[in-house]
């Protein structure tokens, strides 16, 4: 038979009321007593029921995690980070997507999720402020993204402000001066990134030139592919270098550049954004801004577990990153620049 709680409170010599307290990791059980059942929990091999356990607290002892698209592979980290960090805090994680869906992030806002949930790591890319603050359900939620968010929630975030002008300001740095941007949605121009990147070739004296400038659809390699391909057919004199606003977009231009005959880098620089796993085994490996996603992660499970404890005024959580320079700016050299926090 499965132990019992009675199992390890016999061996211990204790009430099955210690036994609790020690589980539950209540502070007023004297260290010499903790030890003690302990060891009779290893001895007995009892393992505590969970489910159990979050009943009694009043949890679920689960959180969800809602991104766009899981097959995307910042995501796809991202996730695993959230898991690690949920495991410490005795969460498992519930993944969702939304595909960009706005009903679907609608219904995130409402809680609709199949089962109940301590809190929500949510990356909306429809929903705006307004939608998020006017939110009925109460469950615990922390935003992810580069959306401003207005205070309206936690928000865990890197400066892509500061992040886009680092990249670009490498460029620069390189001697390159036709240095295009091609990602970031359809329709609109004030995302942070674009705002780095301006920033960047303005301190250089450097007017921003709206024909090297192109958004994409979906942050996507085809997408990518496109826009580069389009951009070189209407340009007389292609740009010299280029920041993607997502890695996968990046991989999608150099092919482009590829096939039209352009060497990446001796022709024309590529920069991208994220960091994802492909970076490194890409032809050339990919030059990339890398956000700290694990500390991402802990911050968000972090505010959860803040929020879950009461009264919690939302805040702008700001982490690190850095610039990995590998050969699609530097050929065969490579080394890692770090800025943020």
């Amino acid at each position: 038979m499965r132990p019992r709680l009675q199992d390890v409170a016999d061996r211990a010599g204790v009430s099955m009321k210690t036994v609790s307290n020690v589980i539950n990791g209540y502070v007023h059980v004297s260290e010499a007593m903790r030890a003690k059942v302990l060891a009779a929990i290893d001895e007995v091999g009892y393992e505590p029921n969970l489910s159990a356990r979050n009943l009694a607290r009043g949890r679920a002892g689960m959180i969800a995690l809602v991104v766009p698209q899981l097959d995307m592979p910042y995501f796809a980290s991202l996730s695993m980070h959230v898991l690690e960090a949920a495991e410490k805090q005795g969460w498992v994680v519930l993944i969702q997507q939304t595909r960009g869906d706005a009903e679907k992030e609608r219904a995130v806002l409402a809680g609709r999720f199949g089962q109940r949930v301590d809190g929500i790591v949510f990356s909306p890319l429809r929903v705006g402020t307004d939608e998020i603050r006017q939110r009925r359900d109460r469950t615990p939620l922390v935003l992810l993204g580069e959306r401003p968010v207005d205070g309206v929630a936690d928000h865990v975030v890197i400066d892509n402000v500061a992040a886009a002008d680092l990249a670009v300001s490498h460029l620069l740095d390189l001697g390159r001066r036709r240095v295009a941007m091609i990602g970031g949605p359809v329709g609109s121009t004030g995302t942070h990134r674009s705002e780095g990147y301006a920033a960047a070739l303005t301190r250089r004296g450097i007017a921003v030139d709206p024909d090297l400038v192109v958004p994409v659809h979906s942050n996507r390699g085809e997408e990518g592919e496109a826009a580069m391909d389009a951009m070189l057919a209407r340009l007389d004199t292609p740009p010299d270098a280029v920041f993607c606003m997502t890695d996968w977009v990046a991989l999608g231009v150099i092919r482009s550049l590829h096939l039209h005959g352009l060497r990446v880098p001796d022709d024309v620089a590529v920069v991208g954004f994220d960091d994802i796993p492909y970076s490194t085994a890409s032809t050339p490996t990919l030059t990339s801004i890398s956000p700290d996603r694990a500390a991402v992660a802990r911050e968000a499970v972090a505010s959860l577990a803040a929020q879950q404890k009461g009264e919690h005024e939302p805040r702008e959580i700001e982490v690190g990153f850095e610039l990995v320079v590998r050969e699609s700016t530097a050929g065969g050299a490579g080394l890692r620049r770090p800025a943020g926090r």
